[in-house]
């Protein structure tokens, strides 16, 4: 997948800007008339929405500010200057329609969408071997699918565009159970289209069980959890995934697209403009790696606190000191799972690990409500990091100790703030004082989307 991914930026499709980027139209360099022609056409055209996730306004940045910064997990750091200052508004609530950061994560986020729709357009009309069309069809439903929940999550009230945009067309704002619905549909689809599994080059692309994993957190989010049930009971009998055994085994450049993985962002370093930004990005210093480290998606002292006594997650996940150059151990928190050796600055080969097996089991947990068997969930998620089991006896609700596990099992992974919002726990992140119900869930939307959308209500 790597490689396919190197391939397609050579080909330079989709590198042009648009001046508005909700209109949901792709620009690219080459003319639309002469293009989406042939079924090599649409494998490039899949390749590009694939790099779009990379973008930093999705999984390259704008993701972990909004679903992890917002949370208690982390904050921004200890820079509160510059452009650190968007951070710093996004993690303490007081953002405004013109933090850069999230303007960037609409607008790129829309840019992968609006590719998605014109592959889903185009193709019906071309002979090709169904099983190919099929196969493109459910990627881009999967990668559409993806982008809108965090959209959802996110902002609430969207346009929800499912067709390429027309110069001209009203883009009308829809609530967020209104997106959701719509991708239960889509991703039903894209998991009947998609191979359970690829090999060679194509390792790393969306399969049956990643459409199935997303199907499963949407229908949890909905509050359908006998929905979502049997669809992760297929995951569990059909699709072949497993727990490694060791936490550590998951993590780093070696590890990538494990048995465990469900589904990841690829990057790719070489000096192509596909590497990751993670390791600069969350490394506290430059003795931890090439180039600056800015120590940003720093951990909160709370998130520190919440790993127990011996979890062995807690020192793969994160560090509270690290040892300088000159030997010296200095205090600084920050994220582990994202380290790698750069040989270039801002240029990392490793992935972004979206959904992974043990959030199967947990998300069964969750729909089954508290039963024997979630215990049994949940402390198979345990036993790997070396913790004891858990029961009913254990002190706390079923939906704390499910959330605490989760906390910490798939800490920095861009879920705890769909989680606080689904378990109904976003008041834990601020005093109740500061934190208004229902308005500031969601991110305000773009100023500029405001001006160009006039008929656009703000959250």
């Amino acid at each position: 997948m790597k490689r396919i991914l190197y391939i397609m930026l050579c080909t330079a499709l989709f590198t042009g800007c648009s001046e508005d980027f909700t209109d949901l139209a792709p620009i690219s360099n080459r003319n639309e008339a002469d293009f989406y022609n042939a079924p090599a056409d649409f494998e490039v055209a899949i390749n590009a929405s694939y790099a779009g996730l990379q973008s930093t306004g999705v999984y390259g940045r704008g993701y972990w500010t909004m679903f992890e910064m917002r949370s208690d997990n982390t904050d921004q750091g200890p820079d509160a200057t510059g452009l650190a200052r968007q951070y710093t508004e996004i993690n303490s609530f007081t953002e405004d329609a013109l933090n850069e950061q999230v303007t960037s994560a609409w607008s790129e986020s829309y840019r992968v969408i609006a590719n998605c729709n014109v592959i889903l357009e185009r193709i019906p009309s071309i002979e090709m071997n169904e099983a190919l069309r099929d196969r493109i069809v459910g990627e881009a439903l999967f990668i559409r699918s993806l982008v809108y929940y965090h959209l959802a999550i996110g902002f609430g009230n969207i346009p929800l565009q499912l067709t390429p945009y027309v110069s001209g067309d009203e883009l009308v704002q829809v609530d967020e159970n209104t997106v959701l619905e719509q991708l239960v549909t889509d991703l039903n689809t894209a998991e009947e289209n998609l191979p359970v599994s690829y090999s060679g080059s194509e390792v790393g692309k969306a399969t049956k069980g990643a459409a199935a994993i997303l199907l499963a957190k949407v229908h949890l989010t909905l509050g359908n959890n006998s929905a979502a049930e049997p669809v992760l009971r297929r995951i569990i009998s059909n699709y072949g995934y497993e727990l490694l055994p060791d936490y550590a085994d998951l993590w780093g450049v070696a590890n990538e697209n494990n048995a465990e993985s469900i589904f990841e962002v690829q990057y790719i370093s070489g000096g192509i403009g596909q590497g990751s930004l993670f390791t600069n990005d969350f490394s506290p210093s430059t003795d931890l790696q090439t180039g600056s480290g800015f120590g940003r998606n720093r951990p909160t002292v709370d998130m520190q606190e919440a790993y127990e006594d011996g979890d062995l997650r807690y020192e793969i996940s994160m560090g509270a000191t690290y040892m300088n150059l000159e030997g010296e151990i200095v205090e600084a928190r920050h994220v582990r799972k994202y380290q790698s050796d750069l040989a270039v600055e801002n240029d990392s080969d490793i992935n972004f690990v979206v959904f992974r097996y043990a959030d199967v089991l947990l998300m069964l947990a969750e729909a089954l409500g508290e039963t024997p068997e979630s215990y049994d969930l949940i402390n198979e998620v345990r036993d790997r990091a070396g913790l004891p089991d858990i029961d009913a006896s254990t002190p706390g609700t079923f939906e704390e100790k499910l959330l605490h596990e989760r906390r910490v099992e798939l800490a920095f992974e861009n879920h705890r703030w769909p989680d606080l919002k689904r378990f109904g726990s976003t008041g834990m992140v601020v005093d109740a004082e500061t934190f208004i119900t229902g308005t500031r869930e969601y991110f305000y939307i773009p100023q500029r989307e405001m001006d160009i959308n006039p008929n656009f209500v703000q959250n």
